[in-house]
């Protein structure tokens, strides 16, 4: 007791003297964290055996960050990251493992060893980025919503690389002795685990077949989905009722707690388990408690894990051979900065988001060191491998923080060449704001204008507003999608709203804080698809025109007037479906749930036929009503 209670004095005060020193001279905490821990550690020898059990303790902080991460995503949001999920998530993956891949054979190191570090050091630092973009308010960015859903598809990609692993080692198995080491600290962790009724469960959970496990794995994942969605309101409003705010705190922490052992029983990512949670309670009434509940726990164990990382720094074989480590490391990161900046030109990221998001993500991660501790124990890597690799992995950690300074600089230079111009100060009122004049919004002014009314007209597009103006055409340059350039506008006095920003978010952010703004309001919104014209449905529009959808009437009315219809008939048919569109638009947007695809949606897909049925028979009835018809 007193060894642990010195122990936690010694991290706490490093902490205390460190961390302030470090985010008052601007190097952010993770910088703080990481020195401090050297300096228990490497350069006063204070740290005891018992870092190691405190590092798997402190890496829960990365748990509950994921957690509280889940929170503050609807599932809707999710949904619409799957492509950089899938696409940018596995690229990077796939092509930094083969760019490391090929460096480790030019390097000497026979192909599975050389695959081994590769799939390894393709991971990222979960902790060290996202704490780091959360501080500097990086998270909402376009490069800090790319680096997030990387992240998410490595803590994914981190199950099949385990499972690969033992496949690599059966080659070298007959070649290679055992590291005594590594066999000692397995069996001395078999040994803490042979007993009680975790061991038991895992024993039984071994003794099933493959289609067992999945079926268990299966269950226990659909069991997290549903209870956070019908159980959970249920409990916190039980605790609430009580009256004890910290029974509330209790219930938090079992929540995560119960989440993260249930995946960690079936082989999965804890992390990814507590996200997943997190973004099912993500549209709770209770989740701004739960995260005030939780957040303190995390910042503890996050810093107490970055501390952990300094302390297990090998200065001994660091010293030794610097300049190789060195080198090592510095090659590591400048290979996948490149893959990530080419993913970046490729995915169209812009300056500064594109410079974020390969910094960003240039170290290795927490789970290298599970991985290398595991591949030493299936006889993948030597001792001295797992040893050089987990010094990689700890400088390139060291080194984020010194990154993300890089970044700032360059963006400061980015951001001098091409300064940010003012917005326009507008000075002038209108019955109809008009916000975005791309190729849309520009027919509706002039249609408007030349009708007589007033508009006010707004755009974030310099060199839009600038060949209006060679026109004639005033407009102002500012982002419609802040309130203050709504307010400046005129918003409290207009009489009608354009909603006409090519950019999908930007236009219901638009609509929504109109539509809390000015109740009575008269908004028209451009949409994009059918999937847009329900989300500004649910955001307050009341006329909602699809872009294309009239023009492709138009067309249609062609077709049909060239094979042998009549242009009444065709006219007649064009409107008819004109009306019933627009009627079964809005009866499928009250069908439609945010964040749920159409074709898992039955109720909606059940409507959607029995309105074409209906439009079928609407067409026909119109076509009878024909004065040619009629008069056969």
């Amino acid at each position: 007791m007193e060894s642990l209670l010195l122990q936690a004095s010694i991290y706490l005060g490093a902490a205390v003297l460190v961390v302030p020193f470090a985010v008052r001279f601007g190097l952010g905490s993770v910088l703080g964290y990481l020195a401090a821990g050297i300096l228990v550690g490497p350069v006063m020898g204070l740290a005891g055996a018992e870092t190691a059990d405190l590092q798997h303790f402190a890496e829960f902080g990365v748990v509950l960050m994921l957690f509280l991460i889940g929170l503050e995503l609807e599932p809707r949001a999710l949904w619409e990251m799957r492509h950089k999920l899938i696409g940018l998530g596995g690229a990077q993956v796939v092509l930094t493992t083969a760019a490391l891949t090929l460096g480790g054979l030019a390097l000497g190191f026979v192909w599975q060893v050389s695959l081994t570090l590769g799939l390894m050091l393709s991971l990222s630092s979960t902790a060290i980025v996202l704490q780091t973009l959360s501080e500097k308010h990086l998270m909402r960015t376009a490069g800090g919503r790319a680096s997030f859903s990387v992240l998410l598809t490595q803590d994914i990609a981190v199950i099949p690389m385990l499972a690969v692993l033992p496949l690599l080692a059966l080659p070298l198995i007959a070649g290679q002795a055992p590291d005594p080491e590594v066999m000692a600290s397995a069996a001395a962790q078999d040994a803490h685990a042979a007993t009680g009724p975790a061991a038991t469960l895992l024993l039984w959970i071994d003794h099933l077949p493959p289609w067992g496990v999945t079926f268990l794995t299966l269950a226990i994942v659909a069991g997290i989905v549903l209870g956070g969605h019908f159980l959970a309101r249920p409990l916190f409003r039980f605790v609430h009722a009580a009256h004890l705010p910290e029974m509330s705190t209790f219930v938090s922490l079992l929540l995560v707690l119960a989440i993260a052992f249930l995946m960690m029983l079936v082989g999965l990512s804890p992390a990814l388990g507590t996200f997943v949670a997190g973004v099912v309670l993500a549209n709770s009434e209770f989740r701004h408690q739960i995260e005030a509940d939780i957040k303190p726990f995390k910042g503890l164990l996050l810093g107490l894990f970055f501390m952990t990382v300094g302390v297990g720094i090998d200065t001994g074989t660091l010293f030794s051979q610097p300049v190789t480590l060195l080198g090592l490391t510095l090659g590591m990161i400048a290979v996948k900065v490149a893959v990530l900046l080419v993913l970046g030109v490729v995915f169209k990221m812009q300056g500064k988001d594109r410079w974020l998001f390969a910094l960003g993500l240039a170290q290795a991660g927490e789970f290298g060191f599970v991985l290398t501790t595991f591949a030493r124990q299936q006889g993948v890597l030597s001792q001295a491998e797992g040893q050089m690799a987990q010094l990689v992995v700890s400088l390139s950690m060291l080194l984020t923080p010194l990154l993300f300074i890089g970044y700032e600089q360059l963006a400061k230079r980015m951001a001098a060449l091409n300064p940010e111009q003012e917005p326009d100060t507008i000075d002038e009122k209108g019955r109809v704001i008009i916000a975005g004049i791309g190729r849309f919004g520009q027919v509706v002014n002039r249609l408007v204008r030349t009708s007589g009314l007033s508009t006010v007209v707004l755009d974030s597009d310099m060199a839009a507003i600038e060949t209006m103006r060679r026109f004639g055409v005033k407009g102002f340059f500012g982002d419609p999608s802040r309130p203050e350039m709504l307010e400046a506008a005129g918003l409290r006095e207009a009489e009608v709203l354009v909603v006409a920003v090519d950019d999908r978010e930007n236009a219901n952010k638009i609509v929504r804080f109109a539509r809390h703004e000015r109740p009575d309001l008269h908004i028209v919104a451009r949409a994009r698809d059918r999937l847009h014209v329900y989300e500004l449905y649910q955001a307050g529009a009341n006329d909602i025109v699809r872009e294309t959808f009239d023009s492709s009437i138009r067309a249609g009315r062609y077709v049909l007037e060239n094979m042998g219809f009549t242009e009444y008939e065709a006219a007649q048919m064009s409107r008819t479906y004109f009306d019933m569109d627009r009627a079964a638009m809005r009866d499928l947007a009250a069908l439609w749930v945010p964040g749920q695809p159409v074709h898992l949606n039955q109720a909606y897909i059940d409507r959607a036929k029995q309105l074409d049925r209906d439009l079928e028979t609407a067409l026909i009835q119109s076509l009878d009503e024909s004065p040619a018809r009629a008069a056969e």
